[in-house]
């Protein structure tokens, strides 16, 4: 980070920071799952989770500040991140610390504008059951307990997940308390955004398919273009490597 451009420091600290924070989330889904999967677990083990939690929390806040300080439109940053604030804002509210999963999948998409169709498939696919798993954590957490839930083991929480992702609503499992149920928004907003993403996708792969089938034969095209290039590249290697052996 030697660039004096504000915009290219707060880009490579971006870039810098993606791992560990990508790591940092999947180390509060663990402390966040496992008091959750294991009600009878030791009071310390209880207790040093929600110190590991409020830990990752606060590197969290810390690593947007320093965005916020390398930004040279500090206004502009607010509004633009405002996605990013909200995750760190809201999961303070107990109910709402599943949100904090979200630093993870916020984390990634700053690279996928740049993936191909397949890859951004894979991220969507990886991300889509990463949510209904944390989903059915959130949801056993605040419906456990209650008298009047249906949802009370772990498989229940998942197969109801599993049904408000995709839109489907049996109704043989839901939520009756408050935070139950604000899981369950967030679930079907969720499942709505990826079935208009795997639609979109779809249509845009077959519109391609048709296009080419469609083009003239002997057309290039960018792949081919790409191959082409790939190949001068490695003959202007040789003929470089045979002048400096003749030298």
């Amino acid at each position: 980070m030697t660039s004096d451009r504000p915009e290219d420091r707060l880009r490579a600290w971006e870039q810098a920071t993606a791992y560990p924070l990508t790591a940092l989330s999947l180390l509060f889904i663990a402390v966040y799952a496992w008091p959750i999967l294991d009600p009878g677990m030791h009071p310390l083990w209880r207790h040093l989770c929600e110190a590991v939690d409020i830990a990752i929390w606060v590197l969290f806040c810390i690593e947007y500040l320093i965005r916020l300080t390398l930004a040279r439109q500090k206004r502009r940053f607010v509004r633009t991140h405002w996605f990013d604030l909200a995750v760190l804002v809201l999961p303070v509210l107990r109910p709402l610390r599943a949100l904090r999963l979200l630093n993870a999948l916020r984390v990634i998409n700053r690279h996928a504008v740049a993936w191909t169709r397949g890859r951004l498939a894979v991220y969507v696919i990886a991300a889509t059951i990463l949510i209904v798993l944390v989903a059915g954590l959130a949801v056993l957490e605040a419906e456990r307990g209650h008298p009047d839930s249906t949802i009370q083991t772990y498989p229940e929480a998942l197969w109801w997940a599993v049904c408000t992702i995709t839109t489907v609503g049996y109704g043989d499992l839901y939520p009756e308390t408050l935070e139950g149920r604000m899981v369950a928004v967030a679930l079907m907003i969720g499942g709505l955004g990826l079935i208009g993403f795997t639609t979109g996708s779809l249509a845009s792969w077959i519109v391609d398919r048709v296009s080419d089938a469609e083009r003239p034969a002997g057309t290039a095209t960018r792949a081919d273009i790409a191959v082409l290039l790939r190949e001068i590249r490695k003959l202007q290697a040789e003929v470089n490597a045979l002048k400096s052996e003749k030298q």
